[in-house]
């Protein structure tokens, strides 16, 4: 909507029609409290249409050069949402009217109006331009300009910060004359609408062409990665865990959650590009994990929310809401649809998404779980939580019937560190778990759980964080992060470290063989950053 804007000298805030009348030296008396400058006024100079559509007010060469007057405002249209900068705009160059030299500097927001915008007055007096000479002389004219400005004038000083359309009168309104060119060439097509799913990931049909060649291979050879393959980064917060896809022909791709309230979907293995980010929840999302159909991503987060996300579609197949802030989830091995989920609460609960509530319980005297691990194809789990006594460390790992709920044993770890996550050995019954003593303590998988005293794996840090670790596929080596950034590969038969890589700049939290390809590893940091080695 076009305004009709003069320069402002009214400190009153009502509109009010002032009254007009023209005296015998064609200078306006303006009755609603309007003052101007003394010797300043409007003058009845020459009328000039650039191409811009600007207006330029001269003095006649003839006219006294000590009656200095100032030109006419640049009136502008601006597309909904400009600031008030671009409506109220002087003339930068006017070599046709001298200033006093009195006069104080103009500020530094009233700049030449952007390319693009037309005047109001050009625009309406494009057809009647033969007629404006006659017009110009009237002095009646003039009085009427004058009144509309004073009240356009008012209703623009009160345009805040914001940038709203002020209200303008009706009888305002009347009084400008509609635009010919108008049309609706200034309207910005509307943005996409707000909480839309996001786009479906599209997962190439064929199977990657590093991948192939090792898809019928059973024995796999697992060496010591030297190099970066890629180095991914997008995620503006901590990267607290990173994950391939379980099925092998599509196992290219990496899922990654972060503390930035995402998690994404990368092809880490042919371009190292990201497929697709989610932003399904309003706070961090602490665990995600892939569904073993490699279609479907479970997520929850410090939100208390539950989310499956089907890549193929971009919907949600399964939204649920937990009592606690989430921070692991893991799927049944044997059932799919079943999953349990733990975090700043004392109780692991199982949820069944087929009817979307919690089919279980597990509850003991802890304040939050750590980490999940299933054993014996999902009749048992293991829990890590955070109990840990002075006298001892009852309750730091407790294992767990899965259908009865019922505690098979909480005395598996007797040292008072607590461990901040699990691993199982692919080929061994044994299982990992990561101490806050800065060492891999190794657990028998059977009953009665002892920990082997001849093996421990040290040399890194964890330091309180959740620094994890894992298994190669072929279970010769083990990998786990460190709080200093580096990434340490031991021996498992031996416990020797077989290599120390200077991975990261912040802790290394997340570490993970590729499934599929030898010597493919994955590493995530505390800095956001991701890194596949080769």
């Amino acid at each position: 909507m076009a305004s009709l804007v003069a320069y402002d000298d009214s400190d009153s805030e009502t509109e009010t029609e002032p009254t007009t009348s023209v005296n015998s030296e064609d200078q306006i008396d303006d009755a609603s409290a309007m003052t101007r400058p003394s010797g300043m006024g409007f003058t009845s100079g020459t009328v000039d249409v650039t191409k811009e559509g600007a207006q330029h007010i001269g003095d006649s060469p003839s006219e006294d050069t000590g009656d200095r007057r100032l030109p006419l405002a640049r009136i502008w249209r601006s597309p909904p949402g400009s600031c008030p900068s671009q409506r109220l705009q002087w003339p930068s160059e006017d070599p046709d009217t001298a200033f006093p030299v009195s006069e104080p500097p103009r500020p530094s927001w009233m700049s030449r109006a952007p390319a693009g915008h037309v005047p109001l007055a050009a625009a309406c007096l494009k057809p009647v331009k033969a007629a404006w000479a006659a017009l110009r002389s009237s002095s009646h004219a003039q009085s009427e300009v004058e009144s509309t400005s004073g009240i356009a004038s008012s209703s623009q000083r009160k345009r805040g910060e914001d940038c709203v359309v002020p209200y303008i009168p009706k009888r305002l309104r009347q009084l400008q004359a509609p635009n010919p060119e108008g049309g609706g060439k200034d309207k910005e097509p509307p943005g996409p609408p707000a909480g839309c799913a996001p786009a479906p990931l599209c997962v190439p049909p064929t199977v990657s062409e590093f991948i192939q060649p090792f898809l019928n291979s059973q024995y796999r050879e697992t060496k010591v990665p030297r190099k970066v393959l890629f180095h991914l980064r997008g995620h503006r917060g901590p990267v607290n865990s990173i994950q391939w896809c379980p099925v092998f022909c599509k196992s290219h791709m990496l899922l990654s959650t972060s503390m930035d309230k995402t998690f994404k979907v990368w092809n880490a293995v042919d371009s190292g590009h990201c497929l697709q980010t989610y932003s399904v929840h309003s706070e961090a999302v602490r665990a995600a994990r892939w569904s073993p159909c490699g279609r479907r991503i479970l997520s929850g987060g410090f939100d208390f929310a539950l989310h499956l996300t089907d890549l193929e579609t971009g919907t949600q197949v399964f939204s649920g809401r937990s009592d606690f802030r989430v921070t692991t989830l893991k799927f049944h091995p044997k059932d799919h649809n079943v999953f349990l989920c733990g975090g700043f609460s004392s109780e692991i609960k199982a949820w069944d998404m087929r009817t979307g509530k919690v089919v279980k319980g597990y509850k003991a005297t802890i304040q939050q779980t750590l980490d999940i691990l299933f054993l014996q194809e999902g009749s048992e789990f293991l829990s890590s939580t955070d109990a840990s006594t002075r006298d001892s460390a009852d309750r730091t790992i407790i294992a767990w019937d899965f259908r009865t709920a019922a505690k098979i044993s909480n005395q598996i770890y007797h040292e008072r560190y607590t461990c901040p996550s699990l691993a199982l050995h692919p080929r061994e019954p044994v299982f990992l778990a990561q101490t806050n003593g800065n060492y891999l303590a190794l657990f028998s998988s059977v009953w009665p759980y002892r920990m082997s005293r001849r093996r421990r794996y040290e040399g890194h840090k964890v330091e309180g964080y959740a620094v994890g670790c894992e298994c190669s596929p072929c279970g010769d080596l083990l990998v786990t992060g460190s709080a200093d950034g580096r990434v340490l590969m031991f021996s498992f038969r031996t416990a020797r470290r077989a290599c120390t890589l200077q991975g990261h700049a912040q802790a290394c939290l997340g570490t993970t063989y590729h499934p599929v390809l030898p010597s493919v590893l994955g590493t995530c940091s505390w800095g956001g950053d991701i890194k596949i080695w080769h």
